[in-house]
Order: structure tokens, then sequence, then C-alpha cells
């Protein structure tokens, strides 16, 4: 069997909203109308701390999907003001947050346990504030969300071999910024995170076969598996990778953006950063080579993502160890494409029908579960019951 990405097509059923004139649809949606219609027709559950699963219209699969999003579309009105990463959340917004995502991660571990059979990720993406609103591709709902969902291995092994030449790809990997230029220095600052439940992987050891993603990322094994999930010192290495993500990030980008600058403010690793970063030949060279380039290529310029932008994600390998990974984020490219799955979503509401009621079921016993943990309240819509 060749291993390449592959290219799905997963049906969806067209969303029934009207776009006001004047206004481009990324505009809309992420206005606070929009927010009501989604929780209105598609919301499974809320609680007071602002989050609300919901089931995804446009999904990547139909197997198993859903999204958690901190909804602050009525409390925050300006779009570019809302937290879009889990480093923004209240303490006790994430504490919950964290309970939420072991107990929908556990039910798609129980539902589908052959690694074999189903490949099982959740994992979220910062939407980026320095995106203009109006350009293409821009993430549609500008607030921190994440996503779990299962795909089955059989339909990727007879889906397409994707063009790997597909821009999207190649943020998580051999093409990018980090791992073409710094590649032994993001790896080296990265590794020297002091982390109690993760592991790093050998590079190359966690990949899944299929599609022989991720590529060129670093990666961590959860140690104790899925019942590290319920510890709390799992969520805080988690975030440790991100906060020494985003140091990197900021530090890199702000030396692009000035020569020779100081270190930004509301640094995590300070001492990290000094060290491994702005003593380092390599990755200051990087940094001149970025800024000589931006002076001269408007349109290399405006891509530039000054600010922050991830992903990260949770996913079962083949040998069904549960694995970290981070990549930065890129306009137009989905979660699932960091594990080499490009998903085409076709109108074909007939399809979508055949896989919802199964769909539904399985979305409507997460809900069950997270409700009896206390983590929020059944939402009633036209498709299912509050309770």
């Amino acid at each position: 069997m060749q291993s390449g990405p592959r290219e799905i097509v997963t049906p969806f059923r067209s969303i029934p909203l009207e776009v006001p004139e004047g206004m481009k649809p990324n505009e809309f949606f992420n206005s606070a109308e929009n927010l009501a219609d989604l929780a209105h027709n598609n919301g499974l559950l809320k609680n007071p701390e602002g989050l609300l699963l919901y089931r995804k219209a446009l999904g990547h699969s139909n197997l198993f999907d859903a999204s958690i999003i901190y909804n602050t579309s009525q409390s925050i009105l300006d779009p570019l003001g809302r937290p879009v990463r889990r480093t923004q959340v209240p303490e006790n917004v994430k504490n919950v947050w964290n309970r939420m995502n072991q107990i929908v991660i556990d039910y798609m571990l129980e539902r589908y346990p052959d690694p074999a059979q189903h490949l099982v990720l959740a994992g979220e993406a910062s939407l980026d504030a320095t995106w203009p609103l109006t350009s293409p591709g821009v993430p549609s709902i500008r607030m921190l969300h994440n996503h779990f969902m299962v795909f089955s291995k059989a339909d990727l092994r007879d889906a397409p071999i994707a063009d790997p030449h597909n821009p999207n790809l190649t943020d998580g990997g051999q093409h990018s910024l980090f791992q073409e230029y710094m590649r032994e220095v993001y790896r080296d600052f990265i590794s020297a995170l002091d982390m109690k439940n993760l592991k790093p992987c050998p590079e190359g050891t966690c990949r899944i076969g299929l599609t022989g993603y991720p590529q060129g990322l670093p990666s961590w094994d959860i140690t104790g598996g899925a019942a590290s999930l319920k510890e709390l010192r799992f969520w805080k290495d988690y975030d440790i990778i991100l906060k020494g993500f985003i140091d990197f990030y900021r530090t890199f980008f702000s030396q692009v953006s000035t020569r020779n600058a100081p270190m930004p403010r509301d640094i995590y690793f300070p001492e990290l950063v000094e060290e491994k970063l702005l003593f380092n030949n390599d990755f200051l060279m990087t940094a001149k080579m970025v800024r000589d380039r931006c002076i001269k290529d408007a349109k290399y310029a405006n891509a530039i993502r000054w600010q922050p932008a991830f992903k990260q994600l949770i996913y079962r390998n083949d040998e069904g160890r549960l694995i970290v990974t981070i990549s930065q984020n890129s306009i137009g490219n989905a979660i699932t494409e960091l594990l080499g799955v490009v998903v085409d979503r076709k109108p074909d509401a007939e399809a979508y029908a055949r896989a919802e009621p199964e769909l539904i079921r399985q979305l409507l016993e997460v809900r069950e579960r997270l409700v009896e943990a206390d983590l929020g309240e059944g939402i009633a819509t036209p498709h299912w019951h509050a309770k």
C-alpha cells in the first residue's frame, strides 16, 4: 500500500443561512447573529463558563465529528478581541474545558478501540488575530474552538493520494520556515521544556503509516495513555508545549520585525529564550533572511503571521499510543492535514442524511456523559431534545 496524504470526500447538507447584503461570508460567520444560529440549529450542550458543544454542520467526518467553542460572541463583540488560544482563557474555564476534552476523547477511544480500523484525533487551532477578516480562507469563526473526529482507515486506504504539493499540507513539516531553516534550533528549544507525562518521540516513529504524516514535527508520546488525560498534570504539560511554541514564535518574529529586538514581554520561559534563541547564530541569521525579504517583497511580507498561529492535537498512532504534536498554522489548511488527511466537502443532502442518525446518536451519548459530570446542560434544537 502506497503511503501518502489522502483526499477524501465528505458530504454535507447546505446551511440555510442568508448572508446580509454587503457582507462577506467570513465577516458574517464571526457575528453574534451567526453564533446564535449555530447554537439553535446545531448546539448540543452549553455551560455557565461559555463553552458550547455542537455538531459540525460543515464537518470533516460524518463518522464522528464535534467541536467545543468558547462562545464569547455575546460578551466580546469585537472579533479581534476574542480569545484565540488556551493561554488567553481564564483558569476556571480552562479547567472545565480540559475535563470536557478528556470525556469526549475517552468516548471516541471506547467507541473506536482498534487503531488499525480508525484514526482518532482531537485538537485545536489558533485563529490568529492578525488575519484580516476579509482574507480568503480565514477561519470562519474567530473564537477558540477545538475538534473531535474519527476517520475510517478503510476509507482512507480507498481514497486517492492527495497532491503532495497542496500548499495546505506544507505547514506541517519539511517546507515550513521553522523546519527548513531552524530545524535543530527549534527541536533543541522545544526538547528543553520540562514535562512529566510526555516523552519525545524519536523522529518518524509516530507517523500514520497510510499517510506518512505528521512530517518533520516534534511529537510526544503520552506515557500513561488515555488514563493520563484524567490527570491535571497532563493538561499542564499540554499547555507547556503550547507556551514553548508561543515563546519561539514570538521571539523569532520580533527579531524579523526589528533587528536585535529585546525579548518580548510576558515570555513564559525567559532563561531558555535567552540561552537557546537570542544567542543562537542560526536563529538570528534566519530572522535576518526573512526581514530582508519582507523589505523587498510586499506579497511575502503581507503573508507573514506576526502573532503566534498554531495547530495542536492529540491523535492515536498505528500502535495505539496517544501522541501530541504541534505545528505553525497557515491560512486555508485544516487540522486534519497535519496527519495527511485532505477533506473535500461536497454538498449532498441525501448522502449526509444516511450518516446523520448514527452520528447524532453518538453525539447525544457524549452529551449525556458531560451532563452527568456536571459539565453543562443539554440544548434542544429542531433535530433533538434537550435530554
